[in-house]
């Protein structure tokens, strides 16, 4: 066992405009340091219910504008600006609610562990911030699995789950435990914190500072 290994939970949700900022930097992170951290992807639902947007924001068309307004704030932030806020304004379906693609993640979880976790969330926050499309959609879900190489059959199953339900809950209460209540989080070693889309160069010293 190498004790200088460290272990970064990373909270996210596939919604999160930050999250796919900050995923790329993580990523980067890992690439630096191989074996000396590994990242365990946890996801932290910001809208659960089919209804939360409106319960939120007051209505679905002004939770759309507000969400847009993080869009574009997001953009700047992420490196090579790829969050498309001017296609997803065009779009007609109802901005989309957390549970079925983080149950997508889950679920490519069972076939792959973390890496394929990764592999479906990476997939699944293009879908939705870059080509904008309705992830809250069943052949679209169905499509990013078959995109990363996932046996879909198997996949299809799994989404429907007790199981992979109660992963996503598990991750919620360890969410809890934590007391995170935005994404993106980063939690090292189970104690020290980090929030937000932060830049590589605090991410790194953060790193380095537990190290």
């Amino acid at each position: 066992m190498d004790t200088n290994k460290i272990t970064i939970e990373f909270f996210h949700d596939v919604l999160c405009a930050w999250c796919y900022a900050l995923s790329p930097r993580i990523e980067k992170l890992k690439d630096a340091f191989g074996d000396k951290v590994e990242i365990i992807h946890r996801s932290f639902a910001l809208a659960p219910e089919p209804n939360s947007i409106s319960q939120i924001f007051g209505s679905k068309e002004q939770g759309k504008k507000e969400i847009l307004k993080h869009w574009r704030a997001a953009n700047q932030n992420d490196d090579e600006h790829r969050i498309n806020v001017e296609l997803m304004a065009t779009r007609q379906f109802d901005y989309p609610y957390s549970t079925p693609a983080l149950l997508a993640c889950k679920a490519a979880e069972l076939q792959g562990g973390n890496a394929m976790h990764a592999k479906m969330f990476n997939r699944l926050q293009k879908a939705h911030l870059t080509e904008c499309l309705n992830i809250n959609d069943f052949e679209i879900l169905l499509q990013c699995a078959n995109d990363i190489g996932l046996n879909v059959t198997q996949w299809g199953k799994d989404f429907e789950s007790h199981k992979v339900r109660q992963m996503l809950d598990d991750d919620q209460y360890r969410a809890y435990q934590y007391k995170i209540n935005s994404v993106p989080t980063l939690i090292a070693n189970q104690k020290y914190k980090l929030t937000g889309a932060q830049p590589y160069n605090i991410l790194l010293e953060w790193f380095q500072q537990i190290r």
